[in-house]
């Protein structure tokens, strides 16, 4: 699986660990050759698209990182910790991701 670069960007990501849109715009912008602007733009098509297709419903799969899976959840009883009160809890939908197998093996690698 080709990384464009963002295994290789530890140094620039925050000091905090995270990787972001900024970040990901840069490897764009430094592998791909397009201007920061394109770059940030590209970035943000693709974010858009994952969050609209999940928002309608459909499941986002991205070969060798993962699938994030919509799951509908019924109604159920739920407890109140400190009072011990029962209280329904409501229908929802969540959103879980289930890393892919070639994810897992390399963060198990670190």
């Amino acid at each position: 699986m080709a990384d464009l670069g963002i295994a290789r960007i530890n140094n620039d990501m925050e000091a905090n660990g995270t990787l972001t849109r900024a970040d990901l715009a840069d490897v764009v912008h430094r592998r791909l050759g397009l201007s920061r602007a394109e770059s940030a733009g590209v970035v943000e098509r693709v974010l858009h698209h994952m969050c609209h297709a999940l928002s309608v419903g459909q499941n986002v799969k991205v070969s060798g990182f993962g699938t994030f899976i919509l799951r509908d959840k019924g109604q159920r009883i739920g407890r109140n910790p400190k009072t011990g009160v029962e209280v329904p809890i409501a229908p929802r939908r969540v959103m879980t991701f289930r890393a892919s197998q070639i994810m897992r093996d390399r963060i198990a690698k670190g």
